[in-house]
C-alpha cells in the first residue's frame, strides 16, 4: 500500500515502510472514545494570487477536527470520487474561500499529531481545492499548491462504505481488494453521508474496544460532542461482532478486525466515500 510519487523524493508518511503509529495523550483518545474532480482548465496568473506569506495565520481558525470553518465553502460534488492526488501539508498554510479569494482558515502542518494530508478534490493553475477536516461537515477550501509549504502525492486507494447496505469496501487502483459488513451509526445517530478522508491513525491506551482508531474528517451531525470531544468520526474495531451488519453505533464505522488491520495500512488523506 503506497502512494505514487508526484515530482519528489523520498518515502512519504503514511507509506508502509514509514508507517509510525504515534502515541496520542490520555486526554486525546478519551475525547475519541467517547462515540462510536473538478477541473477548469483556465490558467491563474501567478501575480494575482495573494502570497501565503502576506497572510497572519495567526488571526485564522484552525481547520482542524476541533475547530469549525463557517466562511468555508462546502464539497460541490459530496458523492463524487477524485484522482487520488493528496496534499501534505508540511507548514501550516492559508485556506481561502476562492481562488485568488479571501484567507478563511489555517491548515496545521499536524492533526492529532500525525502529519496532514488532504485530498485534492479540484485543481486550477497552481490552486488546489481541499477537503477540510473541519466543521460543518463537507468544508473545502482553496490553498497554494505550488508552495514550498505543501507536497503532492497519489494515494491508490479508495474506500467506500453503503450506509444503507451496512458494507466497507476497499478499492486499490480501482480494483476490489476487500469488502466486510460494518456497524454503522443508529435511525437517531446516523452515520454522516459525503466523502471525507482518513485523518489520522491512533493508537488507543484508554478502552480495549479497538487498537486502533482512524479519526475521519467529518462529525456527528447529531452530537456535538463524544465524551468532551468534537464528535469526530472514526473506523475503528469492536469486540462483539454481533454489531456487524447492524445500525448500532452513535455515528462511527465499526469494524471486524481484518478490516482494521487492512485500514490502518492505508496512507493518510485516503479519500473515504460515505454514502
Amino acid at each position: 500500500m503506497e502512494f505514487a510519487r508526484i515530482g519528489f523524493r523520498g518515502t512519504l508518511p503514511g507509506t508502509r515502510p514509514a508507517r509510525r503509529l504515534v502515541a496520542i495523550p490520555a486526554v486525546l483518545l478519551v475525547l475519541l472514545a467517547g462515540g462510536c474532480a473538478e477541473r477548469n482548465p483556465d490558467p491563474v496568473p501567478a501575480e494575482a494570487a495573494t502570497p501565503s506569506s502576506t497572510v497572519d495565520l495567526s488571526t485564522l481558525p484552525e481547520a482542524t477536527t476541533f475547530g469549525r470553518t463557517p466562511r468555508a465553502p462546502r464539497d460541490p460534488d459530496p458523492q463524487g470520487t477524485t484522482d487520488g492526488v493528496v496534499l501534505r501539508v508540511e507548514q501550516d498554510i492559508a485556506v481561502y474561500d476562492s481562488v485568488r479569494g479571501k484567507a478563511i482558515a489555517r491548515l496545521p502542518a499536524r492533526q492529532f499529531k500525525s502529519p496532514t494530508w488532504v485530498p485534492i478534490v479540484a485543481e486550477r493553475g497552481d490552486w488546489a481545492r481541499v477537503l477540510l477536516p473541519s466543521r460543518p461537515n463537507g468544508s473545502t477550501g482553496w490553498v497554494r499548491a505550488d508552495s514550498d509549504r505543501v507536497r503532492k502525492a497519489r494515494s491508490r486507494h479508495v474506500v467506500d462504505v453503503d450506509v444503507d447496505a451496512r458494507r466497507l469496501v476497499v478499492f486499490e487502483d480501482g480494483r476490489e481488494i476487500g469488502s466486510w459488513e460494518v456497524g454503522v451509526g443508529k435511525e437517531d445517530s446516523p452515520t454522516p453521508l459525503g466523502r471525507t478522508f482518513i485523518l489520522a491513525s491512533v493508537r488507543e491506551t484508554v478502552t480495549d474496544y479497538s487498537p486502533i482508531i482512524l479519526p475521519l474528517g467529518t462529525h456527528s451531525e447529531t452530537f456535538t460532542t463524544y465524551g468532551g470531544g468534537p464528535g469526530t468520526v472514526a473506523l475503528h474495531g469492536w469486540p462483539d461482532p454481533g454489531v456487524f451488519g447492524t445500525a448500532s453505533s452513535d455515528g462511527c464505522v465499526r469494524v471486524p478486525a481484518d478490516a482494521l488491520s487492512l485500514l490502518r495500512s492505508l496512507p493518510l488523506g485516503t479519500l473515504v466515500r460515505l454514502r
